[in-house]
C-alpha cells in the first residue's frame, strides 16, 4: 500500500508572516513513501528508512557522514533507529535535488536553518547562480551544435576520408567544445 506524505519543507520559513494557499501550493513536496509498521514507536531501522524513502542504506550512511541527516540514536544491538521525521528530511533533501542543488548546497541550508538563521537569501542566490550556469550552458550548447552540424555538412560533402583511424574526425575541428557540468555554489560574503 503506498501514502503520501506531505512536506513542507526548509523553504517554507522564506515567506514572512505565515503561508498563502499559492505558496503553499508551489512549494509542497508530495513524496510517494511505502506504508510500514515498524513496531518500535515511532523509530525506524535504517532499512525501513531506505525502503519508505528509496534511498538506499550506503547513500543513508553517507548523508549521515556528510551530516545531511543527524545522528540516529542506537539500539542496544548497534542497529541506526531513526525517528520518523528522517522521512521529511529525505523528501526535503530530494525535492532540493530535484531543484539542482548540490549535496553541499542542502547541507548548508539544513545548517542555516537549524542555527535559527532563513536560509531563503542563500537558496535565492544559488538559484540565481544556477540559472546563470544553464544560460550559459544553453549558449555554449547553441555553438557546439552549430559547429556540429557544419562539420557533418563538410564530412556529407567529402565522403569518405583517409585517416589512421577516420580521417573525418581526425581533420575536424571543433572550437567551442562542450565543458564540464557545473559545480557547487561557494558560500557568499
Amino acid at each position: 500500500m503506498v501514502g503520501v506524505i506531505t512536506v513542507i519543507g526548509l523553504l517554507g520559513r522564506c515567506l514572512p508572516g505565515g503561508f498563502s494557499p499559492r505558496f503553499l501550493q508551489m512549494r509542497t513536496a508530495s513524496v510517494q513513501v511505502k506504508q510500514f509498521s515498524s513496531g518500535t514507536g515511532g523509530s525506524l531501522k535504517i532499512g525501513e528508512v531506505a525502503k519508505a524513502s528509496g534511498i538506499g542504506i550506503e547513500a543513508l550512511r553517507f548523508y549521515e557522514r556528510s551530516g545531511l541527516l543527524g545522528k540516529p540514536d542506537r539500539a542496544s544491538s548497534g542497529y541506526r533507529m531513526y525517528d520518523e521525521k528522517v522521512l521529511d528530511r529525505l523528501a526535503f533533501i530530494k525535492k532540493a535535488q530535484t531543484l539542482g542543488f548540490t549535496l553541499d548546497e542542502i547541507r548548508r541550508v539544513i545548517e542555516e536553518s537549524k542555527a535559527g538563521e532563513s536560509p531563503c537569501e542563500e537558496v535565492r542566490e544559488i538559484v540565481r547562480y544556477r540559472l546563470r550556469e544553464l544560460d550559459e550552458r544553453m549558449a555554449q550548447m547553441r555553438r557546439y551544435r552549430k559547429e556540429l552540424n557544419a562539420a557533418l555538412e563538410e564530412w556529407d560533402k567529402a565522403g569518405t576520408v583517409e585517416g589512421d583511424i577516420c580521417g573525418l574526425i581526425e581533420g575536424s575541428e571543433i572550437k567551442h567544445p562542450l565543458s564540464a557540468p557545473p559545480v557547487s555554489v561557494g558560500k557568499r560574503s
